[in-house]
């Protein structure tokens, strides 16, 4: 113990070393598919295995994951730059299969098999991806190393813990989009909330960090042990909970049904919807910026990805069954929630009560059954991961100079942070759905395909976003607009003296604050251009759903 102490620093030159030579090696097996074909080939003698790159690259970023471990608690800026390494690595590893699923539609591609046979349970550890699950992967990979960027100074304490934290969320995370298993995705469904836990109940900036940390653990476990009977049941009558065995059961209707609730209760609270959304608010308020953005961007995607890959495709009979309880907790989801924004006075809760509507809408289109609904709904779980995370990173950026997240302070921001007002006027715009951005598209479509099924259904949801717009106008307004010469403060005097000092003390504390610095710059423009690539292109994003979602149709509806 004493040597390793001694020479930590020879150790970590080891891993360094290591780690590089490693890296050179993964680019080129990138760049030389035929090598890397032919090498698999050897190793596929020796090992047992043709996967030789996922060999390499398991082992390349668990040697990156230990050098984190193992630097020092004062070497702040390592721990940070190696983390963003070993998120770029992790998203260069699953590009690679993104290039080999790339005409893969209808059928996983399975890429690690592990079954574990005990004396009651038979899981299989089957992680494999197709052309739903890549998206949402690559929605995390992409979102993750803006939530550790934005966070660069914000935190300040306990650096190593919050990093390595975000990183193990990353990959229970991809856990979770890859797993084949319905009781590997519950493991790593309800293991994301042990890191979120501490991210919100340690790092938050209120005193009420931890009663907002207990509700979002209570809230979701407690949803999520019905759906755990549930999977119990199907492991004691059917000996497996395998998503490929169980498509082919026909489960008779009353089970259907009883299977259906359990599994969309744990859903609906991860989405959230009416009446168990109480802890979205409160989790995003309390939460640190990062932690906010992965909240909204990934995390609420898990309920949304859970109906499309299994409720749904599973369950076919349950969901037609209860469409019509699905479309009317939607709708007073909307409707509340669009009215409940309106009346808030913190900056996070007026955009955390946004994603309860937009998350709300898009269910709209998940259980119209038909092409287009179904691919405006995950254009919209997309969009909604970009334009919530930016806006999110605003809030972030001005609570960074500010320190308070309340509206009432601020006014006419677009004189002292003119760059700053840009960017959260397209995140705004995209927001409510602004012709161009890749919100419209998602929108247009889950209303094509409300309209499809039900035209009366189509015309309240169309008139009822109207509500959904008022918040985003009125909060650019408050925040962007408002008085700026101080001759028009005095001659506000006479009627009210107590607004033109609460004014004037405004503009005179903002004017010692500058304009976003190359970090923000950075992450804002890092999440501003999906969003508007793929709303002048969307044909990149549905091109690759179209015929994973045709063929589901066509199998199960």
């Amino acid at each position: 113990m004493t040597f390793l102490v001694k020479n930590k620093i020879l150790f970590l030159n080891i891993f360094n070393i290591i780690g590089f030579s490693s890296l050179f090696y993964f680019f080129a097996l990138f760049s030389l598919d035929s090598l890397n074909n032919l090498i698999g080939l050897f190793l596929s003698f020796f090992l047992n295995s043709t996967n030789m790159y996922f060999f390499f690259s398991v082992c390349l970023l668990f040697i990156g994951f230990l050098k984190i471990v193992m630097i020092e608690h004062s070497k702040v800026f390592e721990i940070k730059k190696f983390s963003i390494f070993f998120c770029m690595n992790l998203m260069s590893f699953f590009f690679f299969y993104f290039i080999k699923v790339s005409k893969l539609y209808s059928s996983f591609f399975i890429f690690y098999s592990f079954t574990w046979f005990g004396n009651i349970i038979n899981i299989e550890y089957n992680l494999g991806i197709d052309s739903l699950s890549i998206i949402f992967i690559f929605l995390t990979l992409f979102l993750i190393p803006i939530c550790l960027i934005i966070s660069w100074k914000s935190i300040y304490y306990n650096t190593k813990y919050f990093f390595l934290l975000f990183l193990i969320l990353e990959i229970l995370l991809i856990n979770v989009f890859c797993a084949v298993d319905l009781m590997l995705f519950y493991i790593a469904f309800e293991s994301i909330l042990i890191p979120m836990y501490f991210l919100i109940g340690y790092w938050g900036s209120r005193e009420r960090r931890m009663h907002a940390a207990f509700q979002f653990f209570l809230y979701t476990l407690g949803g999520s042990l019905l759906m755990l009977a549930a999977l119990i049941f199907c492991q004691l009558n059917f000996g497996s909970t395998n998503l490929h065995f169980l498509t082919n059961i026909v489960f008779s209707p009353y089970r259907e049904l009883v299977i259906w609730l359990c599994f969309f209760i744990a859903f609906a609270v991860k989405i959230p919807m009416m009446p168990v959304h109480i802890w979205l608010p409160e989790a995003h308020v309390e939460s640190a910026t990062g932690g906010s953005v992965a909240l909204a961007g990934i995390l609420l995607k898990l309920g949304t990805y859970g109906i499309l890959r299994f409720l749904i495709p599973l369950l076919p009979f349950g969901s037609v069954f209860f469409t019509p309880l699905v479309y009317l907790i939607s709708f007073f989801g909307v409707f509340y929630a669009s009215l409940t924004t309106l009346r808030q006075i913190d900056l996070k809760k007026i955009i955390a009560y946004s994603s309860v509507i937009h998350m709300n809408y898009l269910m709209f289109g998940l259980f119209a059954f038909n092409l287009e609904g179904l691919m405006g709904s995950l254009i919209l779980m997309v969009a909604h991961g970009f334009v919530s995370g930016g806006l999110f990173v605003c809030v972030g950026i001005l609570y960074d100079r500010y320190h308070t997240r309340l509206q009432k302070p601020y006014g006419g921001l677009n004189y002292f942070m003119p760059i700053f007002s840009f960017f959260f006027l397209i995140f705004t715009l995209a927001n409510i759905s602004f012709p161009g951005s890749i919100n419209f598209i998602g929108e247009f479509l889950v209303l094509l395909g409300i309209f499809m099924k039900n035209i009366i259904i189509g015309m309240l949801v169309m008139f009822m976003m109207i509500f959904s717009t008022c918040y985003a106008l009125w909060l650019y307004n408050k925040i962007f607009s408002g008085l700026l010469i101080q001759s028009v403060f005095v001659s506000k005097t006479k009627l009210n003296g107590v607004l033109f000092n609460s004014l004037t003390f405004k503009r005179l504390f903002m004017m010692n604050f500058t304009d976003i610095n190359v970090r923000e710059l950075f992450s804002l423009l890092y999440l501003i251009l999906p969003v508007i690539y793929l709303g002048l292109n969307p044909s990149d994003l549905i091109d690759r759903i179209e015929l994973y979602f045709l063929f589901s149709l066509t199998s199960q509806i």
